[in-house]
């Protein structure tokens, strides 16, 4: 019972990528199964579903030091919608190892500006998010991950637009 008083934890965290266009950064997200390519994680695979589709899972998964041996931390995830026009897709989790109860993430790719046209100013891409508290984690946790997740995600991004 005490669980559901407790308020829904949300955040957003925003980052500006510097030279490209929102345009040519949408497809790096939209590929929903290949988040492995752009964060920290050992692994991304599709599950179920069809690529691009809502009802799409994808498995993410990363391992970490325990005192003993390491863990590996995982995560399903359901793609809910997917708006190619506006660049934004959303996705809950739907089973893990991780405390997770209630999760559902959106992400967008904006231009800065609302200027699409001008490639050098670059884009900007927000992951908000609503969860339930996180058995384990402080809401600063998550808000703290989210946030380095993307600011990685960002130069990940810079750097292969670079070598393109």
């Amino acid at each position: 019972m005490a669980e559901e008083c407790e308020p829904k934890w949300e955040g957003k965290a925003i980052v500006e990528v510097a030279g490209t266009s929102a345009e040519l950064v949408w497809p790096l997200l939209e590929d929903f199964c290949n988040l492995h390519k752009l964060i920290p994680l050992d692994t991304c695979y599709q599950v179920e579903g069809i690529q691009g589709q809502p009802g799409l899972i994808r498995y993410c998964a990363s391992s970490t030091k325990g005192v003993t041996s390491p863990t590996i931390m995982w995560v399903k995830e359901k793609l809910l919608t997917i708006d190619p026009i506006q660049r934004c897709l959303s996705y809950e989790v739907v089973d893990n190892n991780m405390g997770f109860k209630s999760y559902v993430s959106t992400q967008k790719v904006l231009p800065i500006n609302g200027d699409d046209a001008n490639l050098g100013l670059g884009c900007k891409i927000e992951w908000g998010f609503v969860s339930d508290p996180v058995e384990g984690w402080r809401f600063q946790d998550l808000n703290s991950y989210i946030e380095s997740s993307l600011q990685f995600m960002a130069k990940k991004i810079e750097l292969s637009m670079i070598s393109t």
